[in-house]
């Protein structure tokens, strides 16, 4: 595994961090998917055993199951590690709400103290509103003191881009965590800033959710570059980027993690030719951008149970990636199989709720009907 110095903590960090939002699931007595806590405790201890030394996980991933499962796996080996967890803003209506859920989350996590703690998904008004009502940041500040917070970060989710470097302007922060990747390069300003300002940087959505590990191989053969796998393409795009230092990837099952540690390890730069044709390739694939979506699942749940993540996946294989078969095969399984669960886009009543929700501000109810009307 590589590592690397993480900004001005000084702390020596694996270039792959494990993000603890998309553990292995099954299904519970209950009929609910649930983490499968032995698949997972295996990943979690065999990242260990491959190097990886950042371990990321949030509040509301899996309904709280992650943090949970995560101090498990992480039973006796908790000083040889660096745990990073999130505050969700929404939840901090008052003073002391902050507090209140740090505590329940070392409760979750079983420890005495998180070595990077977020503030959640912020743009620079969210953050500043919440400031505002409830004064997390002073919360944040005695929580330090007091040895339960090592190092304070923010997580970034704004559809402006500019709004990273007037965060990181505040002084308030040690590292941040923003998305980016071969489609999404709209956050290089921002991490160039936090590079210099001292800040340690994440980037979350190495490989687009997955959607870069699907690449056609045609697609990739014209970037000029070798690669074994187009993950490995993906990953070494976002590891050539100077000012990236931890390239964090929620893995859901062995062969992805057996994978990405892999290419992390034996990591070379892209050369500029190859980084020019990844590029180009990234332009003539604007057609993504219409219908985005990183499969983060913070639509989820729907009140009306319709998949939103799974249809816009295969969406996707459909109208980017030219695979309207297997699209269409897989959008009709939709509610008939254990692993294609809830319902499709006909199931929705544009109640909106999703849209509130998420951090792409995608037209998600526009964009299901569409997604109905080309798969269903």
């Amino acid at each position: 595994m590589n590592y690397t110095t993480f900004g001005d903590t000084k702390e020596r960090v694996s270039r792959l961090g494990f993000g603890c939002m998309r553990l292995p699931t099954r299904l519970g007595q209950d009929g609910k998917e649930q983490v499968d806590e032995e698949a997972a405790i295996e990943m979690l201890r065999k990242g260990y055993e491959l190097g990886i030394n950042y371990f990321d996980t949030a509040y509301f991933y899996h309904g709280g199951q992650s943090e949970v499962v995560l101090g498990k796996a992480l039973q006796g080996l908790r000083d040889r590690v660096l745990v990073s967890s999130k505050c969700p803003g929404d939840r901090v209506k008052k003073p002391g709400d902050y507090r209140r859920i740090l505590e329940e989350q070392l409760t979750r996590l079983g420890t005495d103290h998180l070595d990077f703690y977020h503030y959640h998904g912020v743009s620079y008004d969210g953050f500043m509103e919440v400031e505002k009502r409830a004064g997390w940041h002073a919360e944040a500040v005695k929580a330090k003191s007091e040895g339960l917070i090592r190092h304070v970060s923010f997580s970034f989710h704004s559809e402006k881009p500019e709004d990273m470097i007037r965060l990181v302007d505040t002084g308030y922060f040690e590292t941040v965590l923003c998305q980016y990747n071969v489609l999404d390069r709209s956050n290089e300003a921002g991490m160039a800033h936090a590079k210099a300002k001292g800040l340690g940087v994440t980037v979350m959505g190495p490989l687009g959710g997955g959607r870069i590990s699907g690449l056609p191989k045609e697609l990739i053969e014209k970037c000029g570059i070798e690669v074994s796998a187009s993950a490995e393409l993906g990953l070494r795009f976002v590891a050539t980027n100077p000012n990236v230092d931890i390239l964090l990837s929620g893995m859901s099952a062995m062969p992805q993690l057996l994978e990405n540690a892999a290419t992390v390890s034996r990591l070379t730069p892209l050369s500029p030719a190859e980084h020019e044709g990844i590029v180009k390739m990234a332009e003539e694939m604007k057609t993504l951008s219409d219908l985005y979506c990183t499969g983060c699942e913070y639509c989820m749940p729907c009140p009306f149970e319709v998949n939103i993540p799974f249809v816009f996946e295969q969406m996707n294989y459909h109208k980017v990636y030219g695979l309207t078969e297997l699209a269409r095969k897989n959008y009709a399984m939709i509610g008939k199989m254990p692993w294609f669960r809830g319902k499709n886009a006909a199931a929705c009543t544009e109640c909106g709720e999703c849209e509130t929700k998420c951090p792409q501000h995608l037209k998600i109810r526009d964009q299901l009907k569409e997604s109905h009307a080309a798969l269903g």
